[in-house]
């Protein structure tokens, strides 16, 4: 890979970690060229719109990165309790992992970004609805129709999100295991 391709990567995962943990607003261009070690140059080479372009690029791979998260544990786990079991518990690992400094990938940016940002607004989205249809299908092997596995799979992402900053504020894990614990209930009746 070329080393300017190596730039446009080094940027998208350090905003990527920047804006999940600290927020949109709060960082800037200077400290994404300093924590990424690209030049300035790569920036706007890469993303000519400036921070917007670089927040739809963090969206879209941090969307990615939970889409395979997700895919990899509805391969795993056969059915929808099981997978949900282990959803909460992946983020409930991420989130000690970061010592309660990160939430959801994409959130903090969306807060701050939609609907003002219409390219921000489309990317998170196209992310969160890639989400709720994986998990849909999951909660398909209940032998739910369409219309309600996305509902309860609607349901599910919501209820994380709340428990991701229950748990920030808290600094504990306890509000997204709540959540597995409650959506494993729901979906085993």
């Amino acid at each position: 890979m070329a080393r300017t391709a190596i730039h446009r990567d080094e940027i998208v995962t350090t905003a990527v970690r920047l804006f999940r943990r600290q927020g949109y607003a709060a960082t800037g261009l200077k400290q994404l060229l300093e924590e990424s070690g690209a030049p300035k140059g790569s920036l706007y080479h890469f993303f000519p719109g400036g921070k917007e372009s670089v927040a739809v690029a963090a969206v879209e791979e941090a969307g990615s990165q939970v889409s395979a998260m997700i895919e990899s544990l509805a391969a795993t786990h056969s059915s929808p309790v099981g997978f949900v079991r282990g959803y909460v518990q992946q983020y409930a690992a991420w989130m000690e992992e970061s010592d309660f400094r990160s939430g959801c990938p994409i959130a903090t940016t969306l807060l701050e970004t939609s609907p003002e940002s219409e390219p921000i607004t489309d990317a998170g989205k196209c992310a969160i609805d890639a989400w709720v249809a994986l998990i849909a299908e999951v909660f398909g092997r209940n032998g739910w129709n369409r219309r309600r596995a996305r509902q309860e799979a609607e349901a599910l992402v919501a209820a994380l999100e709340g428990a991701l900053i229950l748990s920030r504020v808290t600094s504990s894990v306890d509000p997204i295991l709540n959540v597995g614990t409650t959506v494993a209930r729901r979906i085993q009746s």
